[in-house]
């Protein structure tokens, strides 16, 4: 294993969980470019990332009703039918950190996610058992890929940048993680991951 990096660090959205919108409001939209409409201009990902930073779903829903009160119903829904937009786990995924935790590997997760959320996956889903410590945008006010929120788990945990591997999907998190000093990994699939974990020495079957 690399002399200096022995830590890996995992998002979680879309690297060991598949959410996505879509999963929800394809049983509401029948139309696909209705849906996607809907979801690139009223239920945006930047409403979303609010959330994330740490505003309350009540909130984020009454100030889009009050500008699209037509679309209330499906507006609420995104909040109140929430766990629907997580279809389950990426198994490859989570096999590799199963596998990560059986050698004794330190695992942490920093994730945009929001505070109210998070607890549902939490307890729906048990790999995040194996997590030393999750940071969680919602409850600490700041998202990915700015770089307080690395500064956070790096303070919170007593970890250099230096000795972590971060792994996420999104190329702009990868690039706020490699800006503070730490090894990345961008996310497309488990084959990938594991092949890039091996080639750095962690040990992997």
């Amino acid at each position: 294993m690399n002399s200096t990096i022995d830590t890996i660090v995992f998002d979680v959205g879309n690297v060991l969980l598949d959410w996505d919108p879509r999963h929800l409001y394809r049983q509401l939209i029948e139309n696909e470019a209705e849906m996607e409409t809907f979801l690139s201009e009223i239920c945006t990902p930047q409403w979303n990332v609010e959330q994330d930073r740490g505003r309350s779903w009540k909130t984020a829903t009454e100030l889009l009703i009050a500008s699209f009160p037509d679309q209330a119903d499906l507006i609420t829904a995104f909040d109140e039918r929430w766990e629907e937009t997580v279809a389950g786990p990426i198994q490859g995924s989570v096999d590799i950190l199963r596998s990560l935790s059986r050698a004794g590997i330190p695992l942490y997760a920093i994730t945009n996610f929001s505070a109210e959320k998070f607890p549902l996956v939490e307890t729906r889903f048990d790999f995040f058992e194996l997590f030393l410590d999750t940071v969680v945008s919602g409850e600490e006010g700041t998202v990915k890929p700015l770089p307080k929120i690395f500064e956070i788990f790096c303070e919170r945990n007593d970890r250099r940048p230096q000795q972590c591997l971060f792994i996420d999907d999104s190329a702009l998190n990868v690039e706020g993680a490699r800006t503070v000093g730490m090894a990345t990994h961008h996310f497309t699939n488990p084959d990938r991951l594991r092949a890039d974990l091996r080639n750095r020495g962690f040990p992997l079957a």
